[in-house]
């Protein structure tokens, strides 16, 4: 047997320890991500964040809903209208991983954070991230709003008639309970997966 490392064949056992210990391995897990534009060329940075989220490594899109264009809730009166959209994930990023390429992504788009709920160019919300349920101060998922908010429901219901969000039940009944005043379905425009 060659005592030379790069002709002997490793070990199972060592395989498994190195596997275990680095879950960016193994086992994606679906995510719910949910943007937001009411500045700009709105489509347009929809779209940006669609392909430098599968550009990301570790990050697969795999579902884009269809675009919804929503009235603004909650923020400054007067704002423009929003184009909304959800994308399903399949990641090998933890959430908090996930969570700092989605910032990056809204400050390569020109975000900017100066009044709660205010407009912006781009919003990257993580939503719902599969067997993970935490309430930190950077990140609380499931999202805390997202079963009160069509502008995000309609469209995962869109991409995912049977989504459920975990703690609130089945996005439908979530969707009826809250209605779709204000939230209008855009059938002249549409996001593409990257190719």
């Amino acid at each position: 047997m060659s005592t030379d490392p790069t002709a002997t064949p490793v070990p199972a056992e060592v395989k498994a320890t190195v596997d275990s210990a680095d879950t960016t391995l193994h086992n994606p897990r679906r995510a719910v991500i949910a943007l937001g534009s009411n500045l700009g060329n709105r489509l347009e940075t929809l779209q940006g964040a669609v392909d430098a989220l599968e550009d990301t490594p570790g990050v697969r899109v795999k579902v884009v809903s269809a675009v919804f264009e929503t009235d603004g809730v909650g923020g400054p009166e007067g704002q423009p209208a929003y184009l909304n959209a959800v994308l399903l994930l399949k990641t090998t990023l933890p959430p908090q991983s996930l969570l700092e390429r989605a910032n990056a992504i809204e400050d390569a788009f020109g975000r900017v954070r100066t009044v709660r709920w205010g407009s912006r160019t781009l919003d990257v919300d993580i939503v719902a991230y599969e067997g993970v349920e935490q309430d930190v101060p950077e990140l609380t998922l499931p999202h805390p709003r997202a079963h009160e908010r069509g502008f995000v429901l309609a469209p995962w219901l869109d991409a995912d008639p049977e989504a459920s969000l975990p703690g609130h039940g089945p996005v439908a009944a979530l969707l009826a309970a809250v209605g779709v005043e204000g939230v209008r379905r855009r059938e002249d425009v549409e996001l593409h997966l990257p190719r």
